[in-house]
């Protein structure tokens, strides 16, 4: 019998999530790691968390995530996302509408700009020198 389970895809810079939810106690595993292992800094693990607590889903649900590229930040973001995804999959009425007005369902836009040529970098210019 095939375990009941929710998928939500998560983007934030250039770094995705793929997200799974299980019916569980709220362990959280990334990578086949646990997120105290693969997140460092707090703010992340708590940035990964927030979901649930702003849809008052705390210990309901198991996460099971890979996620590729970007670094750690855009990471946790892509984790949120689609962490939040997955949870409107699971009970769209119940869990929606506090994610909505939160922000979570979102995709942040802001990518890395283009280097331009003729500068340095996306718009740093050479040093001016009169002589």
């Amino acid at each position: 019998m095939a375990k009941l389970q929710y998928a939500g895809t998560g983007r934030r810079k250039s770094a995705v999530a793929r997200v799974r939810l299980i019916p569980g106690k709220g362990s959280i595993t990334i990578n086949k790691k646990s997120i105290d292992d693969y997140f460092g800094m707090e703010i992340l693990k708590k940035a990964v968390r927030t979901p649930f607590e702003v849809a008052g889903a705390e210990g309901k649900f198991d996460v099971v995530a890979t996620v590729k590229g970007g670094g750690f930040t855009g990471q946790a973001g892509a984790l949120r996302h689609g962490i939040a995804r997955a949870l409107c999959v699971a009970d769209r009425e119940t869990y929606r509408p506090p994610l909505k007005s939160a922000g979570f369902l979102t995709r942040d836009p802001r990518m890395k700009e283009r280097k331009k040529y003729g500068l340095k970098k996306a718009r740093r210019a050479s040093q001016f020198s009169k002589r």
